[in-house]
């Protein structure tokens, strides 16, 4: 294939047919369109409900379009967003992501500090699959922010606020993260070799930041006291990040590893395994001895009441069957590369879970300190519950699925001109 030279790098001259017709970019299509629906539906009940434009409430109080306006709002469909519920699937969703594509990132740099070759020959290609996995949580939280209006977090910036941080974050995080794929692809190895520590170093800082600040988000909500009642936070989203990074690199080595690799394909999976099985009892110790810590309401719901099932079942798919099946020695060969795909799949829906769960149990309980006078369990327009609930809505999980079509269209656009995916050493 013909290549060009530029910056150091050698760009692929690929042809745009091939690149939006390749079987990935269809896929890409099909899951993005799916978001769009979704954003599509959600932009409606912000903007073109009836609730949301009935401005004379106060000058026409016996207007009928008012009274309509006002029972769509109170007991309709209208917002996505409920008083009781103030995070949703948006939020675990954008967890979920951000975690994950981070936790690569972060398992990558960590494993070139300490010189795994194997992860040396790939690191290209798993550090952009994991940069495609963040976008893609920044994809749905730009939903959840409404795209429309963020602006004011550039005009109105509250410093102390944990969303608001996010945007610094992101601003240095995604350069450093390109800047480092640059230097993974980059034929100016002289130089590269010479800032290629101190690179790592502030990657592995900058990704800890990252945690930081996210626990910091979930710390804020004062009466949310499954998040604040967590010990160590951060911690928690570092080891549960690592679970779900490994299942990922395992599912993206098989993808893309399987035949360029050949014989060093088992040491790869080996390396994998043995991060995916030590970060899933790591993980395990910790949901163990933070449930002692727990507020005993939450913890209850979680344990014993309405959300029990979700939760033994994401204990089983996300850490006991996989940790079961990357521990057992009697598979050999194609069989002990098909249970460790398993294992890795189940891994990705249990993690999955565990964050829908860390997101809706925290809004088990609808607490408010409206008066000053304490949290109460309180719903404005309804009955006192004990625990709420509020499934996702349809546009909801439309830009979840939206979000995978994010991942692999910005993956497949990068590696169809730059190769990321191709064994190299460095």
């Amino acid at each position: 294939m013909e290549k060009w030279k530029r910056f150091g790098l050698e760009i692929n001259n690929v042809s745009l047919k091939e690149l939006l017709l390749h079987p990935v970019m269809l896929w890409g299509y099909l899951f993005l369109s799916i978001g769009i629906f979704g954003i599509y539906e959600v932009f409606h009940e912000r903007y073109f409900l009836l609730s949301a434009h009935a401005f004379d409430a106060g000058l026409h109080p016996g207007s009928r379009e008012v009274a309509e306006a006002m029972r769509e709002a109170i007991f309709g469909a209208g917002g996505e967003v409920k008083r009781e519920a103030p995070w949703t699937l948006y939020i675990a969703n954008y967890m979920y992501m951000i975690y994950t594509g981070s936790g690569i990132i972060f398992l990558v740099a960590l494993a070139e500090l300490f010189g795994v070759e194997i992860i040396k020959k790939t690191a290209a290609g798993f550090m952009m699959f994991g940069l495609g996995i963040v976008f893609a949580g920044l994809f749905t939280i730009a939903v959840d922010l409404n795209i429309l209006h963020m602006q004011w977090m550039f005009l109105s910036p509250n410093f102390g606020a944990g969303m608001w941080l996010m945007l610094p974050l992101y601003s240095i995080y995604i350069p450093f993260v390109l800047f480092e794929i640059y230097l993974l692809l980059t034929h100016n190895s002289a130089w590269a070799k010479k800032i290629a520590v101190g690179i790592l170093v502030l990657s592995v800082a900058i990704d800890i930041v990252e945690y930081y600040i996210q626990a910091k988000l979930f710390n804020m909500n004062t009466a949310r006291h499954l998040w604040t009642s967590y010990p160590n936070l951060t911690l928690y989203f570092i080891l549960s990040a690592f679970v779900a990074a490994s299942g990922m690199m395992i599912v993206y080595a098989y993808w893309t590893y399987r035949k360029t690799l050949q014989e060093a394909f088992d040491t790869l999976i080996d390396f994998l395994k043995k991060i995916a099985t030590a970060s899933i009892l790591l993980l395990g110790a910790y949901e163990a001895m933070a449930f002692l810590f727990v507020d005993k309401k939450w913890a209850g719901v979680m344990l014993f009441g309405e959300f029990r099932t979700a939760f033994y079942l994401y204990v089983a798919v996300a850490m006991v069957v996989p940790f079961a099946l990357l521990s057992c020695k009697r598979f050999r060969g194609a069989a002990r590369t098909t249970v460790t795909l398993i294992a890795a799949v189940m891994i990705l829906v249990g993690t999955y879970l565990g964050r829908y769960l860390f997101v809706y149990g925290g809004n088990a309980y609808p607490m408010s300190d409206r008066f000053g006078t304490g949290f109460e369990k309180y719903s404005e327009y309804e009955s006192i519950k004990e625990v709420i609930y509020y499934a996702p809505s349809l546009a909801e999980i439309c830009v979840a699925v939206g979000s995978i079509g994010v991942i692999l269209l910005v993956y497949k656009i990068v590696d169809a001109y730059l190769s990321v995916s191709s064994i190299s050493t460095h």
